[in-house]
Parts: C-alpha cells; structure tokens; sequence
C-alpha cells in the first residue's frame, strides 16, 4: 500500500499577523516495506507532516494518497483511513484512558463494530507483539505500568486496529535507557517480522542509522535530503549547517581520520566498524610491547 505525498502545503493561522508556513511543497512516495526515518530541527515540520499522513491534518494545497485514495476528498472513508495508517503520537501514553490494559487496547477495535472475539483477539495479538503478558497485564490499571510498559501498551493500540502503515513521532521520548531499548527492540521486530511499512521520526541520528532503510531530512517545512542512511550522513557539515548532527560512529570515524588512521567511507554504524577498531587496538598493543 503506497504512501503518496504530493507538493505538500500548510499554513497555520492562514490570514492572521501569525501567518506560518509548516510544509513547503513537499513530495516523496513511501514504497511497503519500507522503514523510513524523518529527521529535522525542532520545528523543522516533521510532526506537522506526519499528522497528514493519516488525514489529522489537511493540506492548504497538494495531496496525500493513501493506497490511491486522496485523504482531502470527503467521499474518502476517514476512519478506514486511519486503521490502514496507524499514527502513535509522542508521549503516548498520556492518551491512556481506560481502567484497564485490555479496555485502553480494545478501544478502537470496538469503535469499528467488531465483535467481541475479533476485539479480544485483536488485543491479544497486540500485546503479544509489544512483549505484554496478557495474563498478567491486561487487567491491570495502565498507570501501574512502568513507563516503557505505558509505551508499549499506547502502541499496542494502535496495532490492534491492524495498519498498513505505522507512524512513530518521536518513539523513544522521555523513556530511560532500559526503556529505550524496549521500544527500539519492538519496532525493529515489528518490522523485521511483519514486514510493516515504517515512518520513524526522531532526534536521534544513532537510532534512525541503526533502524531505517531511508532517511527524509525537513529543514524549515521543506524536504531538502532523502536518501539511504549511508547518503545522507556522509553529508555531516550540511546537516551540521541545519542544527543536526550524525551518529556517533560517524563521529568517531572522523576523529580516526584526523588523527591520521585510513578509515573507508560512508561507515555510519557500529557493526560496520567494529572490525576496523579491533584492529587499530591490536596494532596498538603490538607497538606498545
């Protein structure tokens, strides 16, 4: 199911003395399959973009086509829409609500006119695929959850509606290491598993050049970079220029040069590198004696 924006363009408060322009002209096509990470400044326009992927928001001018339907036209059926595009907001677990686990994940499932075993199925599979015990969890109140379980439990919401298509905004937020390697873990599986198109957007470089297959980089409402990991963070100084920066192994690589080691290009993550570094110490320890 493609994902199509077409010269993309919002503007807040249209008319007013605080007329703001979020996304100019943006165009690129999300291919199934696809894991794809959107970086940017903060208020580069990543989130306002990714809210019309599933029809939050509506263009000033361009389209989205969601698996060909355009989600400006008011004949297209939203609430289908937004199970086949499946959006989890930052900080989702502040839009937890029910009493319990199950009743939160249930939710929207019901909402379709589901019946009760296709709901409770549903749920079941959901926290399956978040590493939630239904036995243990679901009855429980969601705010005894750790905040890693919170997360899990806010995304698990919205794979039970069963999207084609999972927008991330933000995923790893506020969560402490342990928790942060939780959710990382759950996307890659639910990628790697389901094949689930993929739209991350995040501030962490090393996490998108660990993850992501293609990375789009916004820079002041506009697409300015789209190409694999390995294009686009080989170009260091331009997103340095535009208030980001590259993953640390990039990082490192650079320092390696500088101080006269011959390190190949385009290297922008730690398995990529892990040879070279082991050999660099050995020929250290071989001087050293």
């Amino acid at each position: 199911m493609p994902l199509v924006v077409e010269n993309l363009n919002h503007i807040y408060m249209k008319g007013g003395p605080y007329e703001t322009q979020a996304l100019h002209d943006v165009s690129f096509t999300i291919r199934d399959g696809e894991f794809v990470g959107l970086i940017g400044h903060t208020g580069s326009g990543k989130s306002t973009l990714v809210q019309h992927l599933n029809g939050l928001l509506q263009p000033d001018s361009g389209r989205v086509l969601v698996d060909g339907t355009d989600l400006a036209d008011k004949t297209a059926d939203r609430k289908q829409i937004r199970c086949k595009v499946g959006l989890v907001f930052q900080y989702a677990e502040n839009q937890l609500f029910e009493e319990t686990v199950e009743k939160d994940i249930a939710f929207g499932p019901k909402n379709l006119g589901l019946d009760a075993a296709e709901v409770d199925r549903r749920v079941r599979e959901a926290m399956r695929q978040v590493a939630l015990d239904y036995e243990t969890i679901s009855q429980k109140s969601v705010f005894e959850l750790s905040g890693g379980q919170m997360r899990r439990a806010a995304i698990a919401g919205v794979l039970a509606m069963k999207p084609s298509v999972l927008v991330l905004d933000e995923p790893c937020a506020g969560l402490d290491p342990h928790g942060r390697e939780e959710i990382l873990g759950l996307i890659k599986r639910l990628h790697t598993e389901s094949g689930a198109t993929i739209v991350m957007v995040s501030h962490s470089m090393d996490d998108v050049a660990q993850l992501a297959e293609r990375v789009l980089v916004m820079e002041k409402g506009r697409l300015v970079m789209d190409g694999t990991p390995e294009e686009v963070f080989t170009r260091g100084e331009e997103l340095r220029s535009m208030g980001l920066d590259v993953p640390q192994v990039v990082q490192l690589c650079e320092q390696l040069r500088a101080r006269g080691y011959e390190i190949p290009e385009r290297i922008y993550r730690m398995e990529d590198i892990r040879e070279i570094l082991l050999k660099i110490l050995k020929k250290g320890e071989h001087h050293a004696q």
